[in-house]
């Protein structure tokens, strides 16, 4: 597995934001850290839309760390769009969200997000569970890239 992983976190709390930077770091988890602050960054991110045109500046993520409460296009449509686009649908989403509504987490597992991680666990067990999602990142490294 590549060992510089591209981590897209789809995050609007900064609080969260700097807790899981910090989680990331502290597990020593590899690869590089790209941020969008709502789910139409998100899109313009996996589209290369906007201020996200260049591939060097934003590249296809092995990975996307999904808040489902954002602004704009909130991350059940994300993650709607992204596991129906073709290009895209191959990319491990794990939602991390503070909902523990059960309704959302069977969205989740339906829609085919490869895991659901509520923010509202103790920080321990926040920690672990962020701490192994690299094990979910996509090895295949060849298409749309």
């Amino acid at each position: 597995m590549d060992t510089n992983l591209k981590i897209l976190l789809v995050e609007d709390n900064y609080e969260h934001l700097r807790l899981t930077r910090y989680i990331l770091e502290q597990n020593k988890v590899p690869g590089d850290l790209f941020v969008v602050r709502d789910g139409q960054e998100a899109m313009d991110y996996l589209y290369r839309r906007n201020r996200f045109i260049d591939p060097l500046a934003s590249p296809r993520p092995d990975l996307i760390l999904l808040d489902f409460n954002i602004p704009r296009v909130d991350g059940k449509e994300v993650l709607k769009t992204i596991k129906g686009d073709a290009a895209l649908k191959d990319i491990p989403v794990v939602v991390v969200s503070s909902s523990t509504r059960e309704e959302d987490v069977t969205y989740a597992q339906s829609a085919g997000a490869s895991a659901y991680i509520s923010k509202s666990l103790a920080f321990e067990d926040l920690s672990l569970a962020l701490g192994s999602i690299h094990k979910f990142a996509s090895t295949d490294k060849g298409a749309n890239q």
